[in-house]
């Protein structure tokens, strides 16, 4: 069953590569449970095929990226963009997109958590497994607010102007 607008997200763990060392955190892969995560935040999640893929690297993340601000003026307290890759390829790709500070890159490496809220995208016929599908939530202390689902090969309601006008 797809998550939906009033549902609380499922709990869940879903790893982070953490460059510098943080209290509680060691440098490389971290794993972090969504629901301490999303405690009495606002959190801004994006769900995409694949890091390195052409929209999600031309588009999707550039958009969050540049709309950083208006986004936390807007009381967003993180975004984070959720792929189906290993914490390594998230953390290299997040370099790659300048989203250090702004974008939280994390990591669904065998899409348990994709699968529990319901917006995987089987892509196994073109060598790619299954995957998330391409979608942006706003989830308040652990409830969505708002959710938009692309419809294939679409990106128009998942970008950060969408969500800027949906908050």
């Amino acid at each position: 069953m797809t998550i939906k607008v009033g549902d609380t997200l499922p709990a869940g763990t879903i790893t982070e590569f953490i460059e510098t060392e943080q209290p509680g955190c060691s440098i490389g892969p971290n794993a972090f449970k969504v629901e301490d995560l999303v405690k009495d935040k606002k959190i801004v999640i994006f769900g995409l095929p694949g890091a390195f893929t052409p929209t999600c690297s031309a588009k999707h993340v550039p958009g969050y990226v540049e709309h950083i601000a208006a986004l936390r003026a807007k009381g967003v307290d993180e975004v984070w963009c959720l792929a189906v890759n290993d914490a390594f390829v998230m953390g290299a790709w997040g370099k790659d997109q300048k989203a250090t500070g702004k974008v939280r890159m994390m990591a669904d490496g065998s899409a348990a958590y994709t699968l529990g809220l319901g917006l995987q995208l089987d892509l196994t016929a073109r060598g790619m497994g299954m995957r998330s599908n391409r979608y942006a939530m706003i989830v308040d202390n652990g409830t969505v607010k708002h959710l938009a689902v692309e419809g294939p090969g679409k990106f128009e309601v998942s970008s950060a102007e969408a969500i800027l006008a949906a908050l």
